[in-house]
């Protein structure tokens, strides 16, 4: 605006501020240039949710750390920091902090989730994870990271084998060294002619090299032969039918403590968690009796269904329990 325009308009529309130093000028410049804009607050409120996010993934990595129940965030962490910060600072800045941080039984499972799974990488790097295990001074079994390299062109076996021995040879260490060797079921790994191992056997003749993430055999083997397969159904079914509505649930709490049951709730089956269909079966099998005459009057032709199956259900139970004994002592869990 031109200089003349300006002065028009002090003048004549702001009058009163004709006789003002310059200094008032100055002041109520600083004081419009600080106030909030729309595009400020949202930057404000984006910022502490960002911050939020950051600590529930590190709050959610000590949980896991230490092993303990994912709703302790919720039940727990929460409520402690709460108590902490009201005495610490003002509470309406502590509540306001403390909600920007969600930290529920759900999203810790996620958040645990996504920091488990070595896939995850933002510019879709194909991550090779290589774990050593060895007896220390102590004459203690230890288990750490070995190292973590990108495969640069594929995750064929030779490529595999060829990053491994890189690193060997770039710590001068011999891969004779090397006497056990435990990977997963890829075909890149486990391949007889081209696979990983086919290639560190050349290298190292003696080496033994086991299969040990027998738990993925949980997904793989999702249709069972058809009967058994069928039993499996029925089974989901019945369970999903009682834990689906809140009176059934309730009505067959009740029934199981009338019948003096050991336990008083059945287990939900989820397909991704490898311990999932024993513990599923193994409860169901501890309730059978009280889950048909549940059903006597709710869906007859379940219940008969059940019936005719209960051995096969048994069968069922017996292995994947076993299944998940195995799984439990190869992880280190007695």
């Amino acid at each position: 605006m031109k200089p003349s325009r300006m002065k028009d308009n002090l003048s004549k529309i702001h009058y009163d501020k004709l006789e003002k130093p310059l200094s008032f000028f100055q002041a109520l410049k600083a004081k419009i240039e600080k106030r909030s804009t729309v595009n400020s607050l949202f930057k404000k409120q984006t910022s502490d949710l960002d911050k939020g996010l950051v600590a529930s993934y590190k709050v959610s990595l000590l949980i896991a750390k230490n092993s303990k129940p994912h709703s302790i965030g919720e039940t727990l962490i929460l409520p402690a920091l709460k108590e902490i910060t009201d005495t610490m600072q003002r509470e309406s800045t502590s509540n306001k902090m403390i909600k920007s941080i969600p930290l529920n039984n759900d999203t810790v499972s996620k958040r645990i989730d996504e920091m488990i799974d070595e896939s995850t990488v933002t510019d879709n790097k194909a991550i090779l994870l290589a774990y050593v295990r060895f007896i220390n001074e102590r004459k203690e079994i230890v288990e750490k990271l070995l190292f973590a390299t990108s495969l640069i062109t594929d995750t064929k076996g030779s490529s595999i084998f060829q990053a491994v021995e890189e690193y060997f040879i770039r710590k001068n260490v011999l891969l004779t060294n090397i006497i056990a060797y435990a990977t997963n079921g890829a075909p890149s790994m486990t391949g007889r002619h081209v696979g990983y191992i086919a290639h560190l056997k050349k290298a190292v003749p003696g080496v033994i090299c086991v299969h040990y993430v027998i738990h993925c055999q949980h997904l793989a083997a999702k249709n069972l032969s058809g009967v058994l397969h069928e039993t499996l159904q029925f089974v989901i079914k019945a369970v999903n039918n009682i834990k689906a509505s809140s009176l059934n649930d309730h009505m067959f709490r009740e029934l199981c403590h009338d019948n003096d049951e050991y336990f008083e709730r059945l287990l939900l089956h989820t397909a991704v968690r490898w311990l999932s269909k024993g513990k599923c079966l193994c409860r169901f099998f501890a309730l059978f009796d009280s889950i048909i005459e549940f059903f006597n009057k709710i869906d007859p032709v379940l219940k008969e269904n059940l019936k005719q199956r209960k051995i096969e259900n048994g069968y069922l139970t017996d292995i994947f329990e076993k299944m998940n004994e195995v799984n439990l002592k190869l992880k280190g869990i007695r």
